[in-house]
């Protein structure tokens, strides 16, 4: 096992990392922006390292720094986490260029489902149905016009790199086309240092259900079942559940068995997430493929009892994956929420001091939560502030549970989306399962 692992991430991720270090007694090292001194993240770890100033470019993002770091400190590894540099190829391959070991896959296979046009040509080649759009990046506004003509409004514009809903945007007509392209294509450039933009068309009454896999070095592969993340506000997920609610078993072993050809084919080892459309006919389409671990992960391991970070470990030492298909099994529903320091209507983000908090206590509520009383909300980094995780012995317990945690879920001082997440828990299509994508704006924003 490793020594010591410094996590290049920060918030409930790293707190998420940092207990599966302590329970494999694995030394960990946090980093830290000047806003963030006084995080928890910063006060759990073994050790932290101030690397920077609190926009994201200047700490969080600077690789030099952070290799830098890490060599200072003299770590054997660096955990991404999600979001930041774990997705970003130079970053890993910096990491393999100082003797470090990168907990994920290949900076080469990074770089091909990074680009999520690329990706959408490995996945043609792998035999994996996809999306009907191009795999080339767009030109120009011109070229994003006669695509969009050629494919059929509504389309989907997004941005080939990064994800989070980023340079992403639902487009009906050719007008919608002309005001989101360049906007969009500058956020992309701003976050993800990119703004090459392609077309997909969009995929009316879709769910996204997503396939969580493991593969080791050599080859061998399992996928730990589906999480449906349908529930989505401006294309960022909010509620994630396992099992998915009113899908055939046998689209879900036939989703699980295509997430692990997919990998396969690319080569891909550790944990990985194949996202997926299906569509009213039960008909699915490759979406995207995350190379790292989910925020939604929660959810898989409360029915599977497996601790994901572990295994993530484990498969970057180059161990083999000690089960087989057969032996992973599902044992009951857990549905995961985000509480983000929003305002529930204009999703704007709130930030501010937290003058009280009360997180609801029950042997089924998971809580990964990284704020407390007194902590700053800063506007610098993603308003999601912690995320609840509660578990049933079926899908309508885990719901009654949900209900009175979210009732009973107290933040004040800054306004957080907690009435929006209520109100969509009480929803009598919610309860009956089957949600798709469009569900919040259909039913919350008129």
């Amino acid at each position: 096992m490793y020594k010591k692992i410094l996590i290049a991430n920060r918030g409930e991720i790293a707190l998420r990392i940092i207990r599966t270090c302590k329970k494999l007694g694995v030394q960990t090292v946090a980093v830290y922006s000047e806003a963030d001194a006084e995080s928890l993240h910063v006060k759990m770890a073994d050790e932290a390292w101030m690397i920077g100033k609190p926009h994201v470019n200047e700490s969080y993002l600077s690789i030099e720094k952070i290799i830098k770091t890490a060599k200072q400190a003299g770590v054997d590894a660096i955990h991404p986490g999600y979001g930041l540099l774990s997705e970003n190829r130079q970053f890993a391959e910096r990491c393999h260029q100082e003797n470090i070991s990168f907990i994920g896959p290949s900076s080469e296979v990074i770089a091909k489902m990074g680009d999520k046009i690329a990706a959408r040509q490995a996945m043609e080649q792998a035999g994996v149905p996809v999306v009907p759009g191009v795999t080339e990046s767009l030109s120009n506004l011109e070229d994003a016009i006669k695509v969009a003509h050629m494919i059929g409004y509504p389309v989907m514009l997004k941005a080939s790199f990064g994800g989070g809903g980023i340079g992403m945007q639902l487009v009906h007509n050719e007008n919608e086309l002309k005001k989101a392209y360049e906007g969009n294509r500058k956020r992309a450039a701003d976050f993800f240092g990119d703004g090459s933009m392609y077309i997909e068309k969009y995929i009316e009454q879709a769910r996204h259900i997503e396939i969580q896999i493991l593969v080791d070095q050599y080859g061998k592969g399992v996928y730990l079942w589906e999480r449906d993340c349908s529930i989505q506000r401006r294309q960022q997920k909010i509620i994630e559940e396992a099992p998915a609610p009113l899908l055939d078993e046998n689209i879900k072993v036939k989703l699980g068995e295509t997430a692990v050809k997919a990998a396969r084919s690319i080569g891909y080892t550790n944990a990985g997430t194949i996202e997926f459309l299906v569509d009213s006919n039960n008909r699915f389409y490759f979406l995207e493929m995350n190379t790292r671990l989910q925020v939604e992960h929660p959810v898989t391991e409360e029915i599977t009892g497996l601790d994901l970070v572990e295994e993530q470990l484990f498969a970057a030492l180059g161990k083999p994956l000690t089960f087989s298909q057969d032996d992973i099994k599902r044992d009951g529903h857990a549905i995961e929420v985000r509480i983000y320091a929003e305002d529930p209507k204009t999703f704007f983000p709130s930030p501010g001091t937290i003058t009280e908090l009360n997180l609801p206590e029950h042997p089924n509520i998971r809580h990964e939560c990284a704020i407390s009383t007194g902590m700053k909300i800063t506007p610098y980094y993603d308003p999601m502030i912690s995320k609840m995780i509660v578990k049933g012995k079926n899908r309508q317990e885990a719901i009654q549970t949900l209900t009175k945690a979210l009732a009973q879920y107290k933040v004040a001082g800054i306004k957080t989306n907690i009435p929006l997440l209520e109100e969509i828990v009480r929803s009598p299509d919610f309860q009956k399962g089957g949600v798709q994508t469009n569900f919040v704006q259909q039913h919350l924003l008129k």
